[in-house]
Formats: C-alpha cells, structure tokens, sequence
C-alpha cells in the first residue's frame, strides 16, 4: 500500500510527492493527461520550446522559494515586459511612463499624475464594479483603451458586471520601467517547465493517462493509499453534487513561421474587443532563442464546460458560495485532503502554488 496517491502532477502534485518522498512516505502520482506538469507543461515544437497551455513566467520575492524551483533546474534572467496593441496603436505595460507617454505625450510624472487625478474624479465613491474600479485607478482614456476590451474577452462579461477585486492589484507606476512584476526573483526554466517536474518526480512512480476513477471509488482509492492528495476540480469529485463551479477555459492556435521574429516579444495583448483572441505569445523569446523560425499561440478565452481545461475561477459570491458547500464535505473526510487550484478554487501564482504545496506537506508530516 502506498503511503499517498496524490492525483495530479501539476506543480503542487509534484511539490507534495517530492517533499513526501524525501521524508519517507511511498507515493504514486497519476494524472489525466498524458504528460507530466499540468498547465506549465512545456514541449518542443521545431526546436523552440513550447508553453502548451498558456505562459508561464516564474516569479517571487521569498528567496526561499527561488532557492527552491533552482534545486530542479536551471533559470534564466528573463524580464517580462509586454506590449498591448490597441489597433494600430502600441503601448507598454505594465501601466508605466512610457505608456502616459505613448498615450498623452507627455513626458513627466507630474503630468500623468494631473491627466490620471482629472480622471478619477469620475468615480467619487467607492468602486461597485470592475470598470468603476479601473477608471478610479487609471483613469477614462488608459481603461478605454487597455483594459475594457481585453477583460471582457478574458471573462466573457461586460467590465461593470466584474467585481472590483479582480483589478484591485493592477500594477501603476511613475516610473519609466516596463517589468511587469516588482518581485525580486524572475524568470524561467532553460529546459522548460517540464523538465523542472520531471526533477520533482524523479524516483517517483508516475503513471500519466490514468484518471482517479480508473482506479475505482472511494474504498478501492482508500484500500490502494492510507491518504489521498487530489489537485482536480473539487466539484467533479464530487459529482457536481451542488452544481457546477465556474471557470473560464482557454483555446490556444499555434503554428510554425517562416520567420526568426515575428512580434518582438514574448506577449502581445490585443486590447480592442474586435480581435477574438486576448494575446498572442512568441515562445522563443522566452529564452532568447536564435532559430531561423518562430513558434506563436494565439489564445482565445471561452466559457468553461465540461470535458474543457478550467484556467480562471469565477470568484462572485454565487460560486464563493456554492464552493463553501463542497468544502464542507471535504471538511468531513478522513483519508482525503484536496489541494492546487482546481482543488480549492482558487487562482494560485506558480510561487504560490508551491508555497501551499510545502505548506499542506509540513501538515500531512505532523498528522
């Protein structure tokens, strides 16, 4: 009998399984798919690596989490500085001085601060919705133009029937400065996220294409492990018992070029709500790759149905709370502990997610 069937091999599954294992504890991993790593799977595609489901940019400021992710691999110095397009017209981000810059032609921080005050004065109370919020922290022109159209692609709603939260830590800067992230530590694996997992795993039994329910129900599950990590959606544990929780899905198109450099960079953002998808990512710049071709996805959002991948949780109070009552039941088992973003609903940063990975083992080894 193992010690743990942890069940995903997504960061957090691998995160528990290496921690266990080091300890002591004999554990088997499965997953669904046929890989490894979750969504940070990386693959080669015409000798460029490859961010199969989406970017990922590795960062922190917990040195200990950065001393971490480097006992498994080898990271880069990469700065993550996108670009939104609004039609024909180029802006940085994160919103900075070069952006006030590109939007208004201006030149100094005194003068983005008088355009942006003037602004906000628009919103007098407190923000009652994502729109509201944006506008009082940026301003008319910079959400017209850089927020209205990407979000309401990205969520599949209008802007003022958002909560204000999901936009309360929009990064706004004085600065002429174009990392995105203020976190100490950034960047991303040379070998690819994968690799990185596939060093978690090592001397770990794996098995990929096996979904739980191969592996029979709660008592064959309990009968094959003393305790059971699940990193899968919660709801469908439990057989949408109260419904479905929401998700926004992602669909992604890439093809190969005939060229060494597409875009420039690695992100483009499409602001405008003509163009159907939110972004297009040129892998190779990701590590600062010299091939004689290029790697481009472009990704559309859609809403979430079964039988997709669940990317972003809806957090409105609806599914808040129809979330409490499958954590409830999970409150209630013996055997069983859910995990990862899927498992608690939640978005996680990839730092966050390993944080709570070592935070839920140090729990499992003083049971």
């Amino acid at each position: 009998m193992y010690d743990y069937l942890i069940v995903g091999s997504g960061l957090f599954g691998a995160v528990c399984a290496r921690e266990l294992t080091d300890k002591g504890k004999r554990c088997l991993v499965i997953d669904r798919r046929d890989h490894p790593a979750g969504n940070v799977y990386t693959a080669t595609q015409d000798g460029i690596c490859v961010h199969v489901y989406g970017a990922h940019i590795f960062h922190t400021d917990e040195r200990a989490l950065w001393d971490y992710v480097n006992r498994f691999a080898e990271f880069n110095n990469f700065v993550n500085s996108p670009i939104a397009r609004y039609h024909d017209e180029v802006y940085n981000l994160p919103f900075n001085m070069n952006t006030f810059r590109q939007m208004w032609g201006i030149a100094t921080p005194q003068q983005a601060r008088e355009i942006i005050e003037a602004q906000r004065r628009e919103i007098p109370g407190e923000p009652r919705n994502l729109e509201e919020q944006a506008i009082s922290l940026i301003g008319r022109d910079l959400y017209e133009k850089l927020v209205k159209g990407y979000t309401e692609k990205q969520w599949g709603r209008r802007c003022d029937e958002l909560p204000a939260f999901i936009i309360k830590r929009l990064p706004v800067r004085f600065t002429f400065d174009n990392n995105y992230f203020d976190d100490r530590y950034q960047g991303i694996p040379l070998e690819g996220y994968t690799a990185l997992v596939e060093a978690l795993l090592a001397g770990i039994e794996t098995r990929c294409g096996v979904d739980y329910r191969d592996l029979g129900g709660p008592k064959e599950l309990e009968g094959l492990a003393r305790r059971t990590i699940f990193t899968g959606q919660i709801d469908e544990f439990y057989g949408f018992r109260f419904g479905a929780l929401e998700w926004r899905s992602l669909r992604f198109e890439t093809e190969t070029l005939e060229t060494d450099n597409y875009q420039g960079v690695a992100a483009v953002n499409y602001t405008d709500s003509e163009t159907p998808f939110t972004r297009i990512i040129e892998h190779k710049h990701f590590v600062y790759g010299t091939q004689p071709q290029t790697v481009v996805s472009r990704e559309y959002p859609l809403d979430w149905e079964k039988g997709l991948d669940a990317y972003y949780p809806v957090n409105d109070d609806r599914n808040q709370a129809r979330f409490c009552q499958y954590a409830e039941l999970a409150a209630q088992e013996e055997a069983l502990v859910f995990g990862g973003r899927l498992g608690t609903y939640r978005y996680y940063d990839m730092d966050d997610a390993i944080a709570a990975a070592l935070a839920l083992t140090q729990q499992e080894l003083q049971r």
